[in-house]
């Protein structure tokens, strides 16, 4: 059977200007009208665009949509949304409700500025019927702009909004089939999704956190957030000027960092780091690409019940799309100047340290280098030496050796193979990793020692 033809952004505005069907307003605020251009300059516009509006001016965009949020918002955008929807309901469903499948569209968006200082980024409005008569449907996204000029930026508005008003009438089968059509020739390093809500009979079978998860296992996005309330957000509201602390891990195995881990780091912060930010907040974070040989992804459904497992005990999730730290922390600094702490286990300590990056072209002093260099603190947690030596074993990293106290092995007790050991005392010493000490009541490392005594036990990765 052969494959449908694929359609380009002209044939989609063409096809359904011509669709007799579908009729709607466009309402746009920052980019331009580069959604309503595109109906506008194929042909037969007349069959779908009821009415155009931009808003630039605050006072005019206050009156017709009211004031007192900010004008690049989720707030502003479903104002917009409600008043463009109502008023064309007024003025057309006496005389074309019978019939036509309406739609409004808006858009608010803050494009690259002159000095290329802002924040690029929109929301994105749809709300449609898929019959006419039908229950109302919503489309909201949010985007980030990266490319690197306002008319470009402009282009790739224009191509979203064609490929959204498409895909809901078109490509409406699956959740993937959605996105796909909705980010079709549009590419990750131009524009990303990473937030997405929706609602309405026309999604009520979808999964709304696996809908989340799937922007960052189809490429739309290079992260998104799960906040602890499940309200999502864009990362750029949430992480705002925030102090960090982030915990990644596998959460399968001995990197299951509880909420404790969170907690008492969160606790132990320096005043002095939070006195001019917006407070400190501290995230779960999650790959969906394991960090194993056959680099096997996580099926959306497993991502989706870790990521509500995590919610559970308190604190919201980030998933990326790479498992590297340097990559959380380089994505978290479009955000926060402030300190990013990660709050890690000895496992995820290993693995930063013994991963050769061999995507990096200065390989493993590049990676580990990345990470530093971005305002970064290791704050390791002790694990049993039982479960380290396990965890060494299975996943055939060699070499290290360490000391243990009481059972638990701290990342001061950590020596890797030679010369790898210069580098990891000199991290050690600067402070960049920090061991976090746990004395267990009534441990001898609580007494004196005995004379001549020797409290610690030494293993060696590998060994009996």
């Amino acid at each position: 059977m052969e494959a449908p033809k694929k359609l380009g952004t002209h044939q989609k505005a063409l096809s359904i200007n011509l669709d007799a069907s579908v009729f709607g307003s466009f309402a746009e605020i920052g980019a331009g009208q580069e959604v309503a251009r595109w109906f506008l300059r194929v042909g037969g516009a007349s069959g779908t665009v009821a009415k155009t509006i931009s808003a630039y001016d605050k006072e005019v965009s206050d009156d017709l949509y009211g004031a007192g949020t900010r004008y690049v918002s989720k707030q502003r955008l479903q104002a917009m949304l409600e008043n463009e929807w109502q008023q064309l309901l007024t003025q057309l469903q006496v005389t074309r409700g019978g019939f036509t499948k309406f739609f409004s569209f808006v858009d608010t968006i803050s494009a690259r500025n002159f000095s290329g200082t802002n924040d690029c980024h929109g929301w994105i409005g749809l709300r449609f019927l898929r019959m006419a008569g039908g229950q109302p449907n919503d489309v909201i996204l949010h985007v980030n702009l990266r490319d690197p000029s306002n008319l470009q930026q402009q282009e790739a508005v224009g191509i979203l909004g064609v490929n959204l008003l498409y895909a809901v009438h078109h490509n409406l089968a699956s959740p993937e089939e959605f996105l796909a059509g909705v980010f079709e020739d549009i590419s990750l390093h131009r524009m990303e999704i990473d937030a997405v809500e929706l609602s309405g009979p026309a999604f009520d079978r979808w999964n709304r956190q696996e809908i989340h998860a799937l922007l960052v296992a189809g490429d739309y996005a290079q992260a998104v957030v799960f906040p602890a309330d499940n309200n999502f957000l864009p990362a750029n509201e949430l992480l705002y000027k925030r102090a960090l602390v982030l915990a990644p891990g596998r959460f399968g195995h001995l990197d299951l960092l509880n909420k404790d881990v969170i907690a008492t780091t969160l606790a132990e912060l320096p005043p002095d780091e939070l006195k001019e930010s917006k407070g400190a907040l501290g995230l779960f974070c999650l790959s969906p690409t394991l960090v194993a040989a056959d680099a096997k992804a996580l099926p959306l459904s497993e991502t989706a019940n870790v990521v509500v497992a995590l919610q559970k005990l308190g604190y919201g999730v980030i998933l990326f799309r790479a498992p590297e730290l340097y990559t959380m922390s380089a994505f978290a600094n479009r955000y926060t100047k402030y300190r990013i702490h990660f709050a890690i286990g000895l496992s995820t300590l290993v693995r930063v340290m013994a991963d050769r990056y061999k995507e990096l072209a200065g390989s493993r002093l590049e990676g580990i280098a990345r990470l530093f260099v971005q305002n970064v603190r290791l704050i390791v947690h002790p694990i049993p030496a039982t479960e380290l030596e396990a965890w060494v074993s299975t996943t055939g990293i060699a070499g290290w050796t360490w000391t243990s106290s009481d059972g638990l092995v701290h990342a001061d007790q950590l020596e890797p193979p030679h010369p790898l050991d210069h580098l990891y005392k000199y991290l050690l010493a600067e402070s960049l990793i920090l061991p976090r000490k746990i004395l267990p009541a009534g441990s001898a490392l609580n007494q004196a020692p005995p004379e001549g005594g020797n409290l610690q036990n030494v293993h060696r990765a590998g060994s009996e």
